[in-house]
């Protein structure tokens, strides 16, 4: 169970505009070339929770650092979760996001998981409006540009017992992004790890935490040391079975049979809201879409056998990025030089033509921020 909540209204938040804005010269040299998660807006969002006074005091203030107590529990018991979605600008000039109630719902789920206090949908959204509002002329408006929103979630009470945090603290801040990979949607090749495991049957693989992302990161060293941009990890009960990758969801498409097939759920697989969406349009555009066990070795069969004519990884940061080769020192699955598949650029393309508002939004996933 999560925390008590004894929030029943809406939150009110308080503005001070930050003393120390940006020159327009400055920012728009940043957003000519803003990289990821390298450069952050002025302002940011805090609420504050105590499991007696529940949600209160929320605001939107000057970016800056926190100050933590050394006793503050997310620095011991790494009670912590995140999310990520991000600020589009139309051709209008207008500020969208992209089915930001399915990253709050999400944010609840990992809030319970972690014993954290649960954000309502509501104020999750309200948040994110804030600060696009206040920080608006940071949404680039170049070519696969977007403004990457980061909303968090920290267990502050100072305190080194055992026990879920009677106080915590919810921020948003923002980052503008050019593409996730340098190369854009050209085809990326995966290392396949069998040493090390992402989650297990009951952990936290389902929350977006920290802690899931800090495992990932001695096996992604291993993989960009042999050349690649991601590693997959297989589930953790067989050592056989497609999980997921660092930070993607992955899909296979059997092109004779028009088919899309996904990794099911299974506890230990993040449920990307990108990984919904493209399920969705797989089905408007008349594939049969399967969530089911995809093992290594259908893989390497099916990819040998042509059944499996694409594979590719989506999530918010980088959308949708076409797999070349999956390998690792005793295995080749694919070809290195393999080009992007038709049906991946082609999801690639109605998604972001969706999200930067080039095509009617018949699902209604589209929320605007700037008004």
């Amino acid at each position: 169970m999560s925390q008590t909540d004894s929030t029943t209204y809406p939150l009110h938040f308080a503005l001070t505009p930050s003393p120390d804005v940006r020159a327009e010269a400055e920012r728009e040299a940043i957003l000519a070339d803003p990289g990821f998660g390298k450069h952050f807006t002025d302002h940011m969002v805090t609420i504050d929770w105590t499991i007696d006074g529940g949600w209160h005091d929320a605001r939107v203030g000057a970016y800056g650092p926190l100050q933590l107590d050394p006793a503050s529990a997310v620095l011991h018991y790494a009670q912590e979760i995140f999310e990520g979605l991000k600020a589009y600008r139309h051709e209008d000039g207008s500020i969208w996001t992209f089915r930001p109630a399915k990253n709050a719902e999400r944010l609840q789920r990992s809030a319970r998981r972690l014993a954290l206090p649960e954000l309502s949908v509501e104020d999750f959204i309200e948040s994110v409006k804030q600060l696009v509002q206040i920080d608006s002329s940071w949404v680039p408006s170049t070519p696969e540009s977007s403004l990457y929103l980061r909303p968090f979630m920290i267990a502050n009470e100072n305190f080194l017992g055992v026990r879920a945090a009677q106080a915590a603290a919810f921020y948003v801040i923002a980052s503008p992004a050019g593409a996730y990979f340098a190369d854009g949607v050209a085809p990326v090749k995966i290392w396949l790890t069998t040493e090390y495991s992402r989650a297990g049957r009951g952990g936290t693989g389902a929350a977006k935490c920290g802690g899931n992302y800090a495992s990932s990161l001695l096996p992604q060293m291993e993989a960009y040391e042999n050349g690649c941009a991601q590693v997959l990890f297989l589930d953790a009960e067989t050592g056989s079975h497609v999980d997921e990758l660092g930070g993607m969801n992955v899909f296979f498409v059997f092109g004779e049979a028009n088919t899309l097939v996904t990794p099911r759920l299974t506890g230990s697989i993040l449920e990307g809201v990108t990984r919904d969406s493209i399920l969705q349009l797989a089905r408007d555009r008349g594939m049969t879409v399967e969530e089911r066990d995809v093992s290594i070795d259908e893989w390497r069969d099916e990819v040998a056998s042509g059944a499996i004519t694409e594979v590719f990884a989506c999530g918010t940061a980088a959308v949708i990025t076409p797999i070349a080769q999956l390998k690792n020192a005793n295995l080749e699955i694919g070809d290195a030089d393999a080009p992007a598949g038709e049906i991946t650029l082609a999801l690639r393309q109605e998604l972001t033509d969706i999200q930067y508002g080039r095509l009617p939004d018949r699902h209604g996933w589209l929320t605007r921020l700037d008004a």
